[in-house]
């Protein structure tokens, strides 16, 4: 006598091929993915690497200790950092102290805070007179730096983000370069992209400036960037009317006045890669921003096509130059 509780034969087979076709779907779904992951990865080395950040697995930051021991000039210039900050308490330490353990003797330092309420200024009280700082409300990043170089000037110029990091021997070899180079009035290099836990997790290496490719994309990274006064005295401080394309307005500015601009052959700096950063948060209204200043330089709106075309040179030199460091042709 049958179990009146077991399924019939029609529902066990009916059953079965619900499981069957649920496994196809399964595997269906996987083979998809798989796809999906070859053609990311096949696009992943075309992509250019100056603006591909997760470059490979987080791994401990990779510091050339020569650097370290380089010689100050003779007379070493004054350098002024300003670093505007608003609720970055939790990588504020590290960008302070990146800055002031590099131990150079002229250095004026100074941290812009916007009145942060997640425990900044507690972090700016612990450091006593090593360094300047303020709190007080402001309306963008570029008012805030702006205020900071109105208390803080120096020979040689540069912000630097409260999430972002100097490489050590930093300021002693850009105070050096300056020197060699009397007729250079901005300089950057090369930069390396960390994550949350400070783990290096990529790196762009910039051929030669291109003067020409600057004025349709901005490849200058930011906290590598640093300019003599002069550069700031004459085309004035950063426009208080931008929060994302600021400092591309500002090297254009300097460009179109006859400024020089060198490409240094070192990595300078670390440009920290999260979700609460500003960069990933308005990239539509940064994308208005910088086809303002296409059109304000350019003299109209150039489509996507144009702006590729334009840029392929630059683009494959700088591919050339990420992969020769890479495979290690190139050494910085």
């Amino acid at each position: 006598m049958s179990n009146p509780l077991e399924p019939r034969p029609d529902e066990r087979i009916k059953d079965l091929e619900s499981r069957v076709a649920a496994l196809e779907e399964r595997v269906a779904l996987l083979a998809q993915g798989y796809s999906r992951m070859r053609h990311q990865r096949r696009r992943f080395w075309l992509r250019p690497p100056l603006w591909t950040f997760e470059q490979y697995t987080p791994r401990p930051l990779a510091e050339n200790q020569g650097h370290q021991t380089d010689d100050l000039p003779p007379h070493p210039a004054s350098i002024a950092i300003v670093t505007p900050s608003f609720n970055q308490c939790r990588f504020l330490p590290k960008t302070i102290e990146s800055v002031l353990s590099q131990g150079y003797p002229n250095l004026i330092y100074r941290v812009q805070d916007a009145a942060s309420t997640d425990g900044s200024v507690d972090v700016l009280r612990s450091y006593g007179s090593r360094m300047q700082w303020a709190s007080e409300p402001d309306h963008g990043q570029a008012q805030a730096i702006n205020r900071g170089f109105a208390q803080c000037r120096g020979e040689i110029m540069v912000y630097l983000n409260s999430d972002d990091a100097l490489l050590p021997g930093t300021l002693t070899y850009v105070a050096s370069m300056f020197a060699k180079y009397p007729e250079v009035d901005l300089v950057y290099g090369h930069r390396v992209f960390i994550d949350r836990s400070d783990l290096e997790i990529g790196r762009a290496i910039l051929p030669r400036h291109s003067s020409k490719a600057l004025y349709w994309a901005d490849f200058v990274p930011q906290e590598t960037l640093f300019w003599r006064s002069r550069v700031w005295d004459e085309i004035g401080p950063f426009d208080e009317n931008l929060h994302f394309a600021l400092d591309w307005d500002f090297l254009l500015r300097a460009q179109h006045s006859g400024f020089k601009l060198l490409r240094l052959p070192r990595f300078l700096a670390c440009f920290r890669v999260h979700d609460e950063q500003k960069t990933s948060k308005i990239y539509d209204k940064g994308y208005e921003e910088m086809q303002q200043l296409r059109h304000k330089y350019l003299g109209y709106v150039p489509s996507r096509i144009k702006l590729i075309q334009k840029m392929m040179p630059y683009l494959m030199c700088q591919f050339l130059y990420h992969w020769g460091y890479r495979f290690g042709l190139l050494r910085y």
